[in-house]
């Protein structure tokens, strides 16, 4: 006899079976295995838990996740999948995978290691930046670890349809992708590699990419709400995907690294897709000039401010913007702050830009990255000053009573930048370009202009939706699944081009959806813990049972291996804690730990045939006859 420790889907290192040897002739097959009374023993199960948290964990997900088994740091934001996590792992996916089947979409699969050319084609390759890892082959060729699929994707379709009859088209994979984050945190939540669901749609026409959007959309509620996660919908930007329609769903939660409005209306966006309802112009004929004034020791918002109320007529002399005109005092919304920022553009170059925004208002910088996409945006440095004299730091202004820059429209001789509610005939308070001086009653449209309208200032509660459905508010969550309409930009960089209705060439538009697989799961189990350990929903827990026997009364142990073995048979999946010679609060504290959600103990009643039944969900804890269990658990 041979012993195998036999795999089943989604488990390792099952029980031991004994099993005739394989035999060397064809003419006598192997024995088939009853794969039915095959239980998953902890004492053979490869599992150690920790009962000290992670020295780098930061959130419960990361600390309870390592702790119990399910993962390994290997790097930071990256990680190993030990067997407790690949079972979670499955379980994800096929949900994910039913909703896919279900929408009228393939799997295929893509390797993660790509070539350069692709991304080159379409403009990726400088667009990414430093946000992907680029290597090179032994014959220093350029390859990258992929980030996103589009352009594989594409190229498969290309070389496989020809006809809009193969049309429509919605394929996807689940792999991982790799980005190189600058500051990967929070274990799973944002990670370096990770593993995501991408599909990507193929129509010939607008309308056929507009039905295989919904499609798509409709699939992802219905993966969220079987997975038992909130979520909201919201207006969100493509970023370096492109695209036109792009809506994100985030699921609510303090530790989410994004930002949300919402109205009580149906509106609903990102910090960074939020736009503002700008003011109505104002009447500038007959306004009072501008007026210098010398302002000591004045560099920030807070002391211009003090030094107004101190030195200056309260705004109600008419010389102060409209939307607080009449004020009995100066405020920082009667100023406009000058920020000065680099921009790195994708050539190399980089470039100094000043953004004009209400003094109340501060600048986000989520805004100011989709605002300069895809050059990187930082503040300016000391070294930035230092090159152009003409940035009077602490007095920057849109205006010089000198005029400005011989040749150039800004005062600085740099590209200026107003925020959307500095609209003409709107008068501020604002740095000279002068050390130890400002200017008042600088009117907007009069005294100065700008090279673009920008929305980087940070969205505020009680701002309005710029659909007219009230004031919005806002709150963090966490980016879950997303879905671009990228239209043609991927199929004309590449030449995806089909024969329509009447013989001619078309141009086929994409839709590009992604889930973050591993990002859920971490998201469940942040979700779904208490003090003492994880408690899963039934839906993805590793296992349906934990049975645990207890004492050192072989009959516990018999009576356990009996039921696990029914259980199974019954067509659940049963993790059996068989450990001799461990106690049963270390047994129990890894129960609490794992969160298997329902927990089966075997201890002292086992010679009368009495079990405990534990929910980890409820906390409740019943003891009953050892069939009542059974038939409970199965029912």
């Amino acid at each position: 006899m041979q012993y195998i420790a036999h795999q089943n889907a989604g488990s390792v290192n099952r029980e031991a079976i004994a099993v005739p040897a394989l035999c060397r002739h064809a003419s006598t097959p192997p024995a088939r295995l009853d794969l039915s009374l095959v239980v998953t023993r902890l004492s053979h199960f490869f599992l150690r838990t920790l009962r000290e948290d992670p020295a780098d964990a930061e959130v419960n997900s990361h600390k309870l996740l390592v702790r119990a088994g399910y993962i390994r740091r290997q790097a930071p934001g990256v990680f190993a999948w030990l067997p407790l996590g690949l079972r979670v792992k499955a379980k994800v996916e096929t949900v994910i995978r039913e909703e896919m089947a279900a929408a009228g979409a393939y799997e295929v699969h893509f390797p993660a290691l790509l070539p350069r050319e692709p991304y080159e084609a379409t403009g990726r390759w400088e667009e990414y930046g430093d946000g992907i890892f680029r290597l090179k082959d032994r014959k220093d060729a350029d390859y990258l670890l992929a980030p996103t699929h589009e352009e594989v994707f594409t190229l498969l379709v290309k070389d496989l349809y020809s006809s809009y009859k193969d049309l429509p088209l919605t394929i996807y994979q689940i792999q991982d992708k790799y980005r190189d984050e600058a500051r990967p945190r929070a274990g799973l939540l944002r990670g370096r590699e990770f593993t995501m669901k991408d599909a990507y749609s193929f129509d010939h026409t607008d309308a056929g990419l507009d039905a295989s959007y919904m499609a798509q959309r409709d699939a992802y509620e219905r993966i969220f709400q079987r997975l038992g996660l909130e979520y909201v919908i919201v207006k969100a930007d493509a970023g370096a995907m492109g695209g036109s329609r792009s809506e994100e769903f985030l699921h609510p939660t303090e530790v989410g690294e994004d930002t949300f409005v919402r109205s009580d209306g149906a509106y609903a966006a990102n910090v960074e897709a939020y736009t503002t309802i700008p003011p109505e112009a104002l009447p500038i004929e007959g306004l009072p000039d501008p007026v210098v004034f010398d302002s000591p020791n004045t560099p920030t918002i807070a002391t211009l401010v003090d030094h107004l109320n101190a030195h200056i007529d309260a705004p109600a002399t008419g010389i102060a913007g409209p939307a607080t005109d009449g004020a009995s005092e100066w405020t920082a919304a009667h100023t406009l702050k000058n920020v000065v920022l680099a921009l790195t553009h994708l050539d190399g170059a980089r470039e100094l830009v000043v953004i004009g925004v209400p003094g109340d208002r501060d600048v986000d910088e989520k805004r100011v990255e989709v605002a300069f996409a895809p050059a990187e945006v930082e503040p300016a440095t000391e070294a930035d000053f230092a090159a152009n004299p003409l940035l009077t730091k602490g007095y920057i202004g849109p205006w010089s009573p000198s005029g400005p820059v011989l040749g150039e429209d800004s005062a600085t001789g740099i590209r200026y930048f107003l925020d959307p509610r500095v609209v003409d005939g709107t008068r501020w308070v604002t740095g000279a370009n002068i050390d130890q001086k400002h200017v008042h009653g600088l009117v907007a449209g009069r005294d100065f202009t700008a090279d673009g309208v920008v929305e980087v200032a940070s969205v505020r509660p009680g701002d309005p939706a710029p659909d007219g459905s009230g004031p919005v508010s806002l709150a963090r969550g966490m980016e879950i699944g997303h879905v671009f309409q990228l239209g043609r930009k991927y199929a004309e960089a590449l030449g995806l081009k089909v024969l329509d209705e009447n013989g001619k060439l078309v141009t086929v538009t994409m839709g590009s959806y992604g889930i973050g697989v591993t990002r859920i799961l971490a998201i469940i189990a942040e979700l779904n813990n208490d003090d003492k350990g994880l408690i899963w929903p039934a839906s993805v827990a590793p296992f349906d049972v934990h049975v645990v026997a207890t004492g050192k009364d072989q009959t516990a142990f018999d009576l356990a291996a009996e039921i696990s073995a029914g259980l199974e048979d019954a067509g659940l999946d049963v993790l059996y804690d068989d450990r001799p010679k461990v106690s049963p609060g270390v047994k129990f504290g890894d129960a609490e730990l794992i969160g298997v959600p329902q927990i089966l103990i075997v201890g002292r009643g086992a010679a009368e045939g009495q079990v405990e039944l534990w929910d980890r969900r409820s906390g409740e804890r019943e003891t009953v006859a050892a069939a009542e269990a059974v038939a409970r658990l199965t029912a």
